[in-house]
């Protein structure tokens, strides 16, 4: 009807005739008959393959492969996490509640966060609960930034970051951390951060624990930090936590962004439980902020979904306390969680030295990087490029090489890092070590094997 009404004649393109009309008015035809995109503009490449859709089915392709791809544990939650799940369930938490949080979950999270920040936070204004970190990120983006804004970021970067940016009609700003060789850490470059901003600047988002690097940002570089954003009165930051307590490196702890001096009314606080408690599916997030950032966020929320899983917050409100008392000979869950992850860690860096890498510090979360220079790279490897690496990097056909024939599945570094800045991650490869002592040992030994392999042939 729409075409009939638009030409004023019925639509012909079904009679064969489009040949003989005039060359303009066939073409006019033609156009207003195809079906218009699906798609919304802002949703432009989306639909290409990633690192994560090729590596995955590399995995799947090859089920003896040891995964040390994504960032998921291979074992279940403690008992008393479950024990709580089934005690929400049995106690009648099946409706819908509060969309901005169910107010026992809120209420715990405004009284820890209180003391993390030293200062009152309000359950009801300064609390938002979410589908997840990622959740968190996206409707702190929609509700605050504006198109046009800038979003800088500290690569490299979790690339979730930068679509979530371009969705919200923002441009993201890379600032590349620098990487000490001598002694295998991650630094912060605090006078390129400065030189960065710009009169576009909205957010300076900081991940401490930081993925991919395993980083925990010192408070030298937290404070140096936040003397940029007191330079600049525009700025806002986004502080990505979900790995705060993780940190399991000798020197290293955690601080939360917002306490610092001038900070706690320019910063969102985010966070999850997910890689806390084992819980990845419960997908349950938080953003902890002043009422002018958090309320935005809490008038989406209705937009997106009317709430979280009544059930799984309810039993996340008692968790978080539950884990504060002693758990298997450690003061508490959290402590326990610390050195349990460094013995990890620890397994890991040995399986992949001994194979010829050289492990990069990192003092938190459970992502390795390991810098694979040693480690020779067939050109059959390098020339083959693949739909979701169409200009195949090192450390990209390095990956398909180990999934390949040393059954092992790790994340190249450059999808980290905006176009410009990928070679940096050209020798560099992530390993996740959120596994079980077995399979990381299984990894060690085919990586060790693998290389040996390789360089007596």
């Amino acid at each position: 009807r729409g075409q009939r009404d638009s030409f004023s004649q019925p639509d012909i393109s079904m009679l064969g005739l489009l040949p003989l009309l005039p060359v303009g008015l066939s073409a006019t035809l033609t156009a207003a008959s195809a079906p218009p995109p699906a798609a919304a503009l802002r949703l432009g490449g989306s639909d290409k393959p990633t690192v994560w859709s090729e590596f995955g089915a590399l995995a799947a392709e090859n089920p003896g492969a040891v995964n040390l791809g994504q960032g998921f544990p291979d074992w279940s939650p403690p008992d008393f996490v479950v024990a709580e799940a089934h005690a929400a369930l049995d106690q009648g938490f099946h409706q819908y509640t509060r969309p901005a949080g169910h107010p026992s979950l809120a209420s715990v999270l405004a009284s820890r966060y209180s003391r993390h920040l030293g200062r009152e936070v309000d359950a009801m204004t300064e609390v938002a609960i979410t589908v997840g970190a990622s959740q968190a990120l996206f409707l702190t983006l929609q509700a605050l930034l504006d198109p046009g804004d800038e979003v800088i970021l500290l690569e490299p970067a979790f690339d979730l970051y930068y679509g979530q940016i371009r969705l919200a009609g923002g441009t993201a700003v890379p600032v590349p951390l620098q990487l000490d060789e001598q002694e295998s850490q991650w630094r912060l470059d605090a006078d390129a951060l400065d030189a960065a901003v710009g009169p576009r600047t909205k957010f300076i988002v900081l991940n401490s624990p930081h993925n991919p690097t395993g980083k925990v940002f010192s408070a030298g570089e937290m404070e140096a930090i936040a003397e940029v954003v007191r330079r600049h009165p525009r700025v806002l930051v986004i502080s990505d936590e979900v790995y705060k307590y993780i940190v399991h490196g000798e020197e290293a702890s955690h601080q939360h962004f917002a306490a610092l001096p001038g900070m706690g009314e320019r910063t969102v606080t985010i966070s999850s439980a997910g890689k806390t408690f084992s819980i990845t599916g419960w997908q349950v997030g938080w953003c902890v902020g002043p009422p002018a950032l958090v309320q935005p966020i809490q008038r989406l929320l209705p937009f997106v979904q009317f709430c979280v899983s009544t059930p799984m917050q309810q039993a996340l409100g008692r968790v978080l306390s539950l884990a504060d008392e002693p758990y298997r000979g450690k003061p508490s869950y959290y402590s326990w969680l610390c050195d349990m992850y460094a013995d990890k860690r620890a397994t890991l860096a040995a399986g992949l030295e001994a194979a010829g890498m050289r492990p990069l510090q990192g003092e938190g979360g459970f992502f390795l990087m390991a810098d694979t220079s040693a480690i020779e790279v067939p050109q059959r490897f390098l020339q083959h490029t693949t739909p979701a690496a169409p200009l195949m990097t090192r450390d990209w056909a390095l990956c398909r090489m180990l999934a390949l024939e040393a059954g092992v599945i790790a994340i190249p570094c450059s999808p980290f890092y905006s176009a410009a800045n990928k070679k940096r991650g050209e020798h560099l490869v992530r390993f996740a070590f959120c596994k079980s002592d077995e399979t990381l040992r299984a990894a060690s030994a085919r990586l060790e094997g693998f290389v040996a392999a390789s360089r007596g042939r």
